[in-house]
């Protein structure tokens, strides 16, 4: 996951009392649309370097204006109206419960502290959100320390009204956004948020006593936790304050990594890290973090530049938090292509593509910091090299050999050169060690081993300890349910011809009796930026679809790191369409090999998969008989006039450059609607308070494409006024997106029993 997204984890509504009735023609079934308003034509036009680009629903990014308020209530309504009359809804959401209810916990999250303590969040059988646990030891009783149910009752700093009463924005979700032990397990900071904004604030909790440790911190969206070595200092990322006539997109920009000693509260908090700091060099767009080394040695500091991989790196001796101010060293540029790194015993570990589009590892010993005398560590080789962290009895790599993980370790004093040995696992799929040095992560430099999740495309997770003598046995920590190993499904694994040659990755799920017929409704689903790949991972969803008699197909465009940076970089920005070339490719294919045909084909993919579908869409409106994108990037001209927009220029490009103006010209699924296109039946999904990507860009499609298709097949848009980009969604939120897309689905390929009356 990119690093924003991995530090990251409505106004008033005018409501607007219309009658919707139902046309119903088979799969042609939608709204009748002179039941709902309207959306005016209010064209705004700009030209960039000489190309002139059409707006046409501009003021729709006014969201709180009351005409805007209530066409997207009057339509949401209208969407889940028509939803819920889909005749086999009921009965598929009673199948998506009987396989979710099926084991008795989901455990996510696990991190190991001092004194054989792990911390946890789980969701019981009849909780909504998953709550915050610790216990001693593997068997020991767990204590419950966090339940944002109960947030969810009382706010999150347990406010009510002036009457004692607890108010309707009070009773919204709150979730847990991250969470962090000190390295003694006797504090943990968490950080919570309310009805998937992902405004988190910050609080510290007194592990034996239950107790909160000063008063909530706000601004602490990222979070970017860290500890001292002592457990007394606790390190975290703020956001500047907003001040009157600042524009929105300033908001990520300048925030500060600070200090703060327990003891003294927010009060005590001073600046470490950030943009006024002696000896440093950040670019406001550019987000710092810090990290103490285990041992009190060295306090890093790392720039980010948004959403961008690659980060500069400082280092400090003043890691003792009685030396004031740190002084900093820059030891990594951006040019290094740095995207990770590890400490241990003085040696700084750095994971890097610069003359390795697959990664290498090399080592510099930071009693004199040279990365140009930096020694190799573990040379490129075909397999990807994806992650690393150092525990107490050795370096551990994360390796992707095709689309299956491998686990390497390398035992301290790792010798430059000296060959990995292998950790033989239990199954043959995907975790991932999620370091960055103090954080969050499946090792830990003061304990021996690892802690993985591990789980493939047939097989739900289980949480495995790997010991320093490379035994693996699992922690049962994650109860095993009815349905974590179906005998009846298997994944097939094949490499597509692209537009141009290339060979795509692609995973096919069905049952074992699936028939090669061209009759099979089949979700093609893909993502395809930031180098993220879509490794295996199990769902209990596509259980319930694949009863339905349908095939699920994941696909790894170029755009995603599945063979690493230079796959990554040949979907990215001028390269992007490759992507949906791709992603078009897959779904030939599927159409070619009889798994399904283009009315039986179906769609999907979020956030920036949302370029991915909507380009495909465009593209080629007639091989899809569906198509969703859930909380999409969909008008990507527009993307850096928002608040997220400027971090992830350095993914996309701007529209300030001429050469990032035609990249993103050509992914905007909004720019390239046509009218008079026989498009397919579109469901957009979105959360209104999405801090990501804003719920605009899929209101401004929906209205383009109700006005510009000719099809007569539905432009559903399905919002939920209590989520936002996911982040967070209870589990009745889940379970009711989930049954919605597949009805949808189903309704719009044909399938009997979900054909309206």
């Amino acid at each position: 996951m990119n690093r924003a997204d991995r530090a990251l984890r409505v106004g008033a509504v005018a409501l607007v009392a219309c009658a919707v009735s139902v046309l119903v023609a088979g799969a042609q079934a939608q709204p009748a649309s002179a039941a709902l308003p309207q959306a005016a034509v209010r064209n705004v036009q700009d030209t960039f370097f000489g190309v002139k680009v059409d707006d046409p629903y501009r003021y729709f990014e006014r969201r709180n204006d009351p005409e805007v308020a209530a066409w997207m209530k009057a339509h949401s309504d209208a969407a889940s109206r028509v939803l819920r009359a889909i005749p086999g809804r009921e009965g598929l959401l009673a199948s998506i419960r009987r396989y979710e209810g099926a084991v008795s916990a989901r455990v996510v999250g696990v991190v190991r502290a001092a004194g054989e303590l792990f911390f946890y969040e789980k969701r019981g059988p009849g909780d909504n959100q998953f709550k915050l646990y610790v216990r001693r030891g593997l068997h020991g009783p767990e204590k419950l320390l966090v339940d944002p149910e109960e947030l969810g009752d009382k706010g999150a700093t347990g406010a009510t009204d002036a009457k004692g009463a607890k108010s309707a924005k009070n009773r919204q979700p709150y979730a847990i956004n991250y969470f962090l032990p000190s390295p003694d397990g006797v504090h943990v900071a968490y950080g919570v948020s309310q009805a998937g904004s992902e405004d988190a604030v910050l609080h510290v909790l007194h592990v034996p006593t239950g107790k909160p440790v000063g008063r909530p911190i706000d601004r602490a969206q990222f979070g970017g936790l860290d500890w001292s070595p002592d457990g007394r200092h606790l390190y975290f990322n703020r956001l500047q304050a907003l001040k009157q006539g600042m524009p929105e997109t300033q908001r990520y920009q300048r925030s500060t990594m600070y200090r703060m000693a327990l003891a003294g509260g927010l009060p005590s908090a001073v600046p470490v890290f950030g943009h006024r700091s002696p000896g440093v060099s950040m670019q406001p767009a550019e987000m710092p973090f810090t990290s103490a080394s285990h041992d009190g040695r060295y306090l890093f500091g790392l720039a980010a530049n948004g959403t961008q991989s690659e980060f500069a790196l400082y280092v400090s001796d003043a890691a003792s938090p009685g030396r004031q101010p740190p002084r900093w060293k820059r030891i990594v540029d951006y040019a290094d292509e740095v995207t990770g790194l590890a400490y241990f015993d003085d040696r700084l570990y750095l994971l890097t593509h610069k003359g390795a589009p697959r990664f290498r590892i090399i080592v510099i010993d930071l009693k004199a910091p040279d990365i140009a005398k930096a020694q190799e560590v573990l040379a490129q080789g075909e397999r990807v090299v994806t992650g690393m962290g150092a525990a107490q009895d050795a370096l551990y790599i994360e390796v992707r050999d095709g689309n299956v993980k491998r686990l390497l370790k390398m035992p301290h004093p790792v010798q430059p050169g000296a060959a990995p040995v292998e950790v033989k696992l239990p199954v043959e799929g995907a975790f991932t060690l999620q370091v960055d040095e103090g954080g969050v992560s499946a090792v830990d430099p003061r304990l021996p081993g690892a802690l993985i999740d591990l789980q493939s495309w047939t097989r739900a997770p289980q949480i495995y300890a790997v010991a320093a003598d490379g035994s693996v046995t699992n922690t049962l920590l994650q109860p095993q349910g009815a349905y974590d190993t179906p005998p009846d499904v298997v994944a097939t694994e094949v490499k597509v011809r692209s537009h141009d040659g290339a060979m795509v990755p692609m995973s096919i799920i069905h049952k074992k009796d699936v028939k090669l017929d061209g009759n099979n409704p089949t979700i093609l689903y893909g993502y395809g930026s930031y180098g993220i790949t879509e490794e295996p991972f199990f769902s209990m969803f596509r259980l319930a679809w694949m009863d339905q008699g349908g095939v699920y197909a994941i696909a790894n465009p170029r755009g995603s790191g599945v063979y690493g940076q230079d796959w990554y970089k040949a979907g990215f920005q001028s390269t992007k369409p490759n992507t949906w070339k791709d992603f078009i490719a897959c779904a030939e294919y599927l159409i070619a090999q009889k798994y399904t045909s283009p009315k039986r084909l179906g769609i999907l993919g979020g956030s920036a998969g949302g370029i991915l579908v909507g380009r495909a869409m465009t593209e080629r409106p007639d091989l899809f008989a569906a198509v969703v994108p859930a909380v999409g990037t969909l008008d990507s001209i527009r993307f850096e006039s928002t608040p997220n927009g400027v971090p992830n220029i350095p993914e996309f490009g701007s529209v300030k450059t001429e050469s990032g103006f035609k990249a993103l010209l050509a992914m905007s699924t909004y720019a390239n609607i046509r009218e008079g296109t026989p498009y397919p039946a579109v469901m957009l999904t979105h959360g209104v308070n999405d801090p990501r990507v804003e719920v605009w860009q899929s209101t401004k499609v929906a209205a383009r494409l109700m006005a510009a298709t000719s099809s007569g097949k539905p432009v559903l848009l399905r919002l939920d006024y209590s989520a936002g980009h996911g982040i967070g969604n209870t589990k009745q939120q889940q379970l009711d997106e989930r049954v919605d897309l597949f009805s949808f689905f189903l309704w719009q390929m044909g399938e009997p029993g979900f054909q309206p009356k």
